[in-house]
């Protein structure tokens, strides 16, 4: 292989590379436009007990106090904005990964009536914990 076609073949390496990481990136931080803002959606688990319906969101760096979660139509829509602690907005940033600015999600409920909607950090997500009314 001579010098010019290992650099082509290295730089066509490093390109497809960079692909497949930008492709694992959107896959995993959906972003969409809401209210012509673009968003960012946080990956979710959605469990149910009995008595409640837990949700997890991967929101590490996140108030949960800062955080809307609405019910409406069977949807549950948890919104906010991440953003840089004011003391690292001077540091000079070597990677950011962690997406930046507004995020939300619509997250379809279980059929239930829920009688409360409980936020709190947990591992580096927000938990929402939906009680559901007893019958």
């Amino acid at each position: 292989m001579t010098k010019k076609e290992f650099t082509t073949w290295m730089w066509f390496e490093a390109l497809d590379r960079l692909s497949r990481a930008q492709r694992l990136h959107q896959q995993f931080f959906q972003v969409h436009h809401q209210a012509g803002q673009p968003a960012w959606e946080p990956p979710v688990d959605v469990l149910e007990t009995k008595t409640e319906v837990l949700i997890l969101c991967a929101l590490p760096g996140v108030d949960p106090e800062t955080v809307d979660a609405v019910i409406e139509g069977g949807m549950l829509t948890v919104s906010g904005k991440r953003s840089l602690p004011e003391e690292l907005r001077t540091a000079l940033i070597h990677q950011l990964e962690l997406p930046q600015g507004r995020f939300a999600r619509r997250i379809p409920l279980p059929p239930a009536h829920y009688v409360s909607v409980q936020r709190q950090a947990s591992n580096g997500c927000l938990l929402i914990t939906l009680e559901k009314k007893s019958l």
